[in-house]
């Protein structure tokens, strides 16, 4: 990972709609933190800081995400029940798949 790095992925934010997904690592500190900003995608806005913090027995990773929905008004009707949710599942996903690699730490659900 480096600042300058640009990720594209595929992403169903939803049901029945793919769209792509570009963003760019702008800022990178080797074991401590990396940030990425979307260049394209589902969102108006998304800006989002990983922290890595050490932690007795390991580490703990830390997101600060500053994001907006697209489409005024009603991108912010159907954030609680459809973008939210859908954060936190990825969310959590991570948690999990982390877990099941790297063992879980004190602060997990």
């Amino acid at each position: 990972m480096y600042a300058g790095q640009i990720l594209q992925y595929s992403v169903t934010p939803l049901p029945g709609f793919k769209t792509k997904w570009v963003s760019e690592i702008t800022q990178y500190e080797h074991k401590k933190y990396f940030v990425d900003d979307q260049l394209y995608g589902p969102y108006a806005l998304w800006h989002h800081k990983h922290f890595v913090h050490e932690i007795e027995g390991g580490v703990e990773m830390e997101d600060i995400i500053d994001y907006k929905v697209p489409l005024g008004w009603i991108g912010q009707l159907v954030h609680p029940f459809l973008v939210k949710p859908k954060l936190e599942a990825i969310f959590e996903y991570r948690r999990e798949q982390m877990e099941a690699l790297f063992g879980t730490y004190p602060n997990s659900k």
